[in-house]
């Protein structure tokens, strides 16, 4: 699916909701053009409705759509024509999280590399550790390993440069 259709799919989905919209853009200054993750960025008048109880109901909106968005009968998809996945975020809510994960994580990523040893990174939800994976995917003396199980579930970051 094409992210115009998908940015019509999220207008006509919240005017049903009768929730006034104010904007709808692809946001590409979260991630980086590269990415594998598109950003929708959404700006509505009453955010309040989506971001109480840490997102709830931003996150069951991301999960409704890519539900409506994905092929029938597949297992894996991709959502929009580029082969990337798709992230909706309203009033720069997800923006302000991954500014933070990506500040935590630049920090833990040069000390790897200051020390040549692995870091591991306080535990986080599934969500936040795809944000790291993401933003270190393209680290060419870094990987990323999640470990552990549970609530206890964290990123390691590995130098793998040469010692």
């Amino acid at each position: 699916m094409k992210n115009k259709e998908i940015q019509n799919l999220i207008k006509e989905l919240l005017e049903k909701t009768n929730i006034t919209l104010n904007d709808c853009v692809v946001d590409d200054s979260v991630f980086g053009e590269n990415s594998k993750i598109t950003v929708i960025s959404i700006d509505v008048k009453e955010p309040h409705l989506f971001l109480s109880r840490d997102g709830e109901a931003l996150h069951a909106l991301n999960h409704l759509v890519k539900r409506m968005t994905e092929p029938k009968g597949s297992e894996e998809f991709e959502s929009n024509e580029t082969g990337k996945s798709f992230l909706i975020d309203i009033n720069g809510f997800h923006k302000k999280r991954i500014d933070n994960i990506k500040a935590v994580v630049h920090m833990m990523a040069e000390r790897a590399r200051y020390f040549k040893s692995s870091v591991e990174v306080e535990p986080m939800s599934a969500f936040d550790r795809r944000i790291v994976h993401e933003l270190l995917g393209e680290a060419t003396d870094l990987a990323t390993e999640s470990q552990g199980t549970g609530l206890n579930r964290r990123v390691v970051i590995k130098y793998t440069g040469s010692l």
